[in-house]
């Protein structure tokens, strides 16, 4: 079966796609078919040895997958041979052909959502929903400012912002990118490559400032939201997309009463499963409803990681970027 290795931790051009043995089951374990793997920001962080969590090397990277279970471990009763899924693998291994999940994170899928949406649905609106609902505590009618609204997360906290009642505001670096954000809901926007982002917050708000500002850029977009915040507001650390992880000036939250809370998906799923899952339940009730889309910017074969981690580390993409194994790639 083919594979993306990384052999050690280094740029994404030293990614590896190559022949490895067909991974056996243990206990609590499945062997699933790969059908197509969602591609995240922090894949490509965690091949650099820039994440916050660094595996053993050799390891196969992609966290984001759907397709079918092929077969089962010692202990496994609630899943079958033949199951369509979508997983979130705290292992990694879905940049690949096949891979083994633990079988507690395999989530069966109906058919009436498609391998390219499902591989998709987790980790960006997983991230979304987690950050606003449990983090932020969003409440219908305040005001949401998204930095980053075009990328696979930003769209997704426009998306269930608007789902959840509240008021957008999307922050993007282009005219096209707001474009898509408007698409997808956002009620204003703010071009902060040509604008100045802290003046527009508040002229938008009437002064107030926001409600929650969902953060997966960093750098001086954070600096600007920062100073940017309401009374009892609640400011989103996501991710640093931009490259610059910013300091921050502890007495600003001080004077202005506000919090700065912090969001990491993947510690929500390992110490909230229960939780997890329920937020899934409502993503996918959001999703027949259409409240919540899927924007999928390209699909690449699985031989061409490095081009689609390339395009997300250079924040080119609108939406996600898909792998689907090279054998199951239209002809």
């Amino acid at each position: 079966m083919k594979a993306i290795v990384c052999e050690e931790f280094g740029p994404v051009s030293e990614l590896a796609y190559k022949d490895i043995d067909e991974p056996q089951p243990g206990k609590g374990e499945v062997r699933v078919i790969v059908r197509a793997a969602g591609v995240n920001f922090p894949d490509g962080l965690l091949v650099q040895g820039l994440y916050q969590v660094k595996p053993d090397r050799p390891f196969v990277p992609g966290a984001e997958f759907c397709g079918e279970v092929e077969a089962l471990g010692e202990g496994v009763k609630h899943l079958k041979v033949g199951q369509r899924f979508i997983c979130s693998s705290r292992t990694y291994g879905g940049f690949a052909d096949k891979a083994i999940v633990d079988a507690r994170m395999v989530m069966p899928v109906t058919d009436d959502v498609p391998d390219i949406d499902a591989a998709n649905l987790l980790c960006a609106h997983g991230t979304a929903h987690h950050a606003l609902k449990q983090r932020a505590r969003l409440k219908a009618k305040e005001t949401l400012v998204v930095l980053g609204a075009a990328g696979g997360t930003g769209i997704a906290a426009v998306q269930i912002g608007k789902a959840m009642g509240a008021r957008v505001i999307a922050a993007c670096s282009s005219a096209e990118k707001l474009a898509l954000a408007k698409a997808n809901g956002a009620d204003e926007l703010i071009n902060y490559s040509e604008e100045d982002l802290k003046s527009r917050i508040k002229e938008l708000t009437g002064g107030k400032g926001a409600d929650v500002v969902y953060d997966p850029v960093g750098g001086d977009a954070f600096d600007a939201c920062s100073r940017s915040m309401a009374r009892n507001g609640r400011l989103l650390i996501v991710g640093f997309a931009s490259g610059t992880i910013p300091q921050f000036p502890v007495n600003l939250s001080l004077v202005k009463e506000y919090s700065v809370v912090g969001v990491f998906w993947g510690s929500f799923v390992a110490h909230e499963p229960m939780v997890f899952m329920q937020n899934m339940q409502e993503l996918f009730g959001w999703y027949r409803d259409g409240k919540i889309h899927l924007e999928t910017d390209e699909v690449f074969p699985l031989s061409r990681t490095q081009d689609a981690l390339n395009k997300v580390l250079g924040r080119e993409v609108k939406g996600k970027v898909v792998l689907v194994p090279d054998h199951l790639m239209p002809r």
